[in-house]
């Protein structure tokens, strides 16, 4: 039987999943409170396509990632860049996983992984950096991924708004009532819809708390991805050092520009969402936050493995809060978030860390025959 459906959240993963359901035949409503889709953390991100290198110590995630690379280029492959050369780095001063192991590790997962050339080792610290490595990982480009989505939500016949936020969610019945504001007018009007699905990442327990739902464990960080014109020899390269306090930095298609990361400075600081205590809005913690660069910090230390770093110009930085489970937090793994029938049933949190889990996330719904 057909269904009526609201999600909340117009990322990445609201987009693909409205579509999906509304294939199957039901009434798909999609709502985001921003002014256009994937415009907050399906844009600021580090763009990145896993291939599963970047999850040494979390076997199950780096597999499903494995699964989910080739799947997602071929789906994307319009928006999907891939035009640059990808190199991990192996430090183990610091680092929690040598060369050796590494390598074995992309053994495992069926990764391809050989030694850089001799060019490459001649940009990094011999002193600091113990193994370079050629792999196969590419970037996306959102502003073409959004735009390739709103085109197949068209397609799919999906109802989708920009400007409204779903504020909260009640039983009636059978079905739900969500209470849906227009942010521009302020009015509120209430809907009825036999399964919310609430997809709105870091602002997941706001539709929870003012739903009087008990709240997700969550973990929030404050987070700066810089992005920066790098010197000529890396334009068409992208670099990671793994695993550790270290530093990542790739092409980020949707600028032309790269971005640049830092495991200790891109988090600015964190918080989190606990059952039975004071909710902190994420979103409101984000706009009254007072924003100061670290970008001469996460130059210092990666410029100590890369001398050649000291040549990149600052351009801007993309800030955003990064929501994480707290087990990622021991392992670093990256699995979905799902909560089905969370408090109220045919009400459903669903959360992922990176962009091909969203092919976990549609899999985990049809597994349990929700709709």
């Amino acid at each position: 039987m057909n269904k009526r459906i609201i999600i909340a959240g117009g990322g990445f993963f609201g987009m693909y999943l409205a579509e999906q359901l509304s294939l199957l035949g039901h009434d798909v409503s999609l709502y985001e409170k921003e002014q256009n889709f994937m415009s907050r953390a399906s844009y600021n991100n580090q763009a990145r396509v896993h291939n599963g290198y970047h999850y040494p110590r979390s076997i199950l995630t780096a597999l499903r990632s494995r699964l989910s690379f080739p799947r997602f280029v071929e789906e994307f492959r319009d928006c999907v860049s891939s035009d640059f050369d990808k190199y991990y780095l192996i430090s183990e001063l610091l680092g929690k996983v040598s060369a050796s192991q590494f390598r074995l590790f992309c053994e495992r997962i069926g990764a391809d992984c050989d030694y850089a050339p001799a060019r490459i080792e001649k940009l990094v610290n011999p002193q600091l950096i113990n193994a370079c490595f050629t792999v196969k990982e590419f970037a996306f480009d959102s502003f073409k991924l959004r735009d390739i989505m709103l085109q197949r939500l068209d397609a799919a016949g999906v109802r989708y708004h920009c400007g409204y936020s779903v504020d909260k969610v009640e039983s009636t019945g059978a079905g739900i009532i969500a209470h849906i504001s227009k942010l521009e007018s302020g009015l509120t009007e209430s809907y009825y819809a036999d399964h919310v699905f609430n997809c709105t990442y870091a602002n997941l327990n706001y539709l929870l708390d003012q739903s009087e739902i008990e709240l997700i464990p969550l973990k929030h960080e404050m987070t700066e991805m810089c992005l920066v014109d790098v010197p000529d020899e890396l334009k068409s390269t992208g670099f990671t050092i793994m695993c550790g306090p270290f530093f990542s930095v790739m092409p980020f298609p949707s600028v032309g520009l790269h971005s640049f990361s830092h495991v200790r400075y891109t988090p600015h600081y964190e918080w989190h969402d606990k059952p039975l205590e004071k909710y902190h809005n994420s979103y409101s913690k984000f706009d009254e936050d007072i924003k100061v660069s670290a970008w001469q910090y996460m130059l210092k230390d990666a410029a100590r493995y890369m001398p050649v770093l000291n040549e990149c110009r600052y351009e801007r930085s993309l800030w955003e809060v990064k929501t994480l489970l707290p087990r990622s937090e021991t392992d670093d793994s990256r699995p979905i978030l799902f909560r089905p029938n969370h408090g109220i049933k045919g009400f459903h949190c669903i959360m992922g860390g990176k962009i091909d889990n969203v092919y976990d996330a549609v899999e985990a719904i049809k597994n349990i025959n929700l709709i």
